[in-house]
């Protein structure tokens, strides 16, 4: 067959002498609305004539596509693409996870299907809110939703970023942290007092530490000689790769704690009773050292820690909080006795003070109160008497 009559693939443009002597040029464009193939015919006398037109339609279609905007494109198209691709390398793998879980469950199923519009998020953050998702999370599904159209925008594959055209689900403050009282929390190291890793709940109530970091913590990152902790990673269990190690976000999630002197005598004891297991398990020990770990030296999984928690709070009598409440016990009492927020901030790894004041609001106005009570003391105390005349 003669190479001028032969067609290029399906998807490039083609040039070809057709049988009625002319020039015939094939060029494909973008799918059409309903997703049908779409390719434009241009015909001319010469080859030179059907190339320039050839390449006319080609300048058009890629401007089309670096103009293809959101209603042309389906949240199924760009939100896979930026998962796997550009999130994946962008993200600890605990956050994409968490990225797939939102698109996975509250994105896909409501407009993976459709050619994504601003009134399409409205629709859908009003229908999650009408399904009893607290505005904390519909508010998390906004940023995901954001964070990939964002990406598109730069790339010139939208027009517009419509995420930008709608408000965001109205951001409230904090709830109420609970925190369990001291005379709680006291009950709390009694009952853990002689139990198999009672110096977790040491560290949780004396120093705040977040869940992913207790389990993380190894013997390198406790120094006895100085009396101090690091954080230095965190635990998570991550679909598909079981428990993985990540480091902290940020340099401030990084502090170096300094350690009251109860939870240092827990962590001697338990270090010493870990010894004793390392020699129990022999060749059976898993070497990760770990401060808190299983009887065989392997992590502990977040669910067995919490449901170790849940256990510990029934025998000491207490009303159930969560596992973070006991970082939220850590930092009410340090507030109430007086430590500076600022100091607190940096103890919890906060990176804005107020998302310390914003979780702690509860306790602000007692200690405005004391300041207050404290100026007012001052003031009366450097007051000379009255003289009489």
């Amino acid at each position: 067959m003669d190479a001028r009559l032969r067609r290029a693939p399906n998807g490039t443009s083609s040039i070809f002498l057709g049988s009625d002597g002319r020039w015939h040029g094939w060029v494909s464009m973008p799918p059409k609305q309903a997703g049908s193939r779409n390719r434009r015919h241009v015909s001319g006398a010469t080859r030179a004539v059907v190339t320039e037109k050839v390449r006319d339609l080609e300048r058009q279609r890629d401007h089309l596509a670096g103009e293809r905007s959101v209603e042309e494109l389906t949240v199924a198209d760009w939100f896979g693409y930026w998962l796997d691709t550009i999130a994946a390398a962008r993200v600890r793998a605990r956050t994409l996870e968490g990225y797939r879980s939102i698109v996975r469950r509250h994105i896909a199923p409501a407009v993976g299907h459709r050619r994504l519009r601003p009134e399409h998020l409205e629709q859908l953050y009003a229908a999650l809110l009408a399904q009893g998702l607290s505005p904390a999370t519909v508010l998390r599904v906004h940023r995901v939703i954001s964070r990939a159209l964002k990406v598109a925008h730069q790339r010139e594959h939208v027009r517009r970023d419509i995420s930008r055209l709608v408000d965001p689900p109205a951001q409230r403050r904090s709830q109420l942290a609970r925190s369990l009282t001291l005379d709680d929390a006291r009950a709390v190291l009694a009952a853990a007092a002689g139990r198999r890793n009672a110096a977790r709940w040491s560290v949780a109530l004396a120093l705040g530490l977040r869940q992913s970091e207790a389990l993380a913590l190894q013997w390198s990152d406790v120094d006895f000689a100085t009396g101090t902790l690091s954080v230095r990673r965190t635990l998570h269990r991550v679909t598909g790769r079981g428990l993985v190690y990540e480091e902290p976000k940020t340099d401030r999630s990084r502090p170096t704690l300094v350690l009251p002197g109860q939870p240092v005598s827990a962590l001697h004891a338990h270090r010493t009773a870990r010894l004793g297991e390392r020699l129990a398990a022999g060749p059976g020990w898993h070497d990760s050292d770990l401060v808190f770990a299983q009887a065989n030296g392997r992590p502990i999984d977040r669910r067995s820690d919490y449901d170790a928690w849940s256990r510990l709070l029934v025998d000491a009598g207490v009303a159930h909080v969560r596992l973070h409440d006991a970082r939220h016990t850590a930092a009410t009492l340090l507030l109430v006795e007086g430590v500076h927020p600022r100091v607190v901030m940096e103890l919890l790894g906060h990176s804005q003070m107020r998302t310390t004041t914003d979780i702690y609001s509860h306790v602000m106005p007692a200690l405005a109160r004391d300041a207050a009570d404290r100026m007012g003391a001052i003031l009366l105390a450097d007051r000379p008497a009255a003289s009489h005349h």
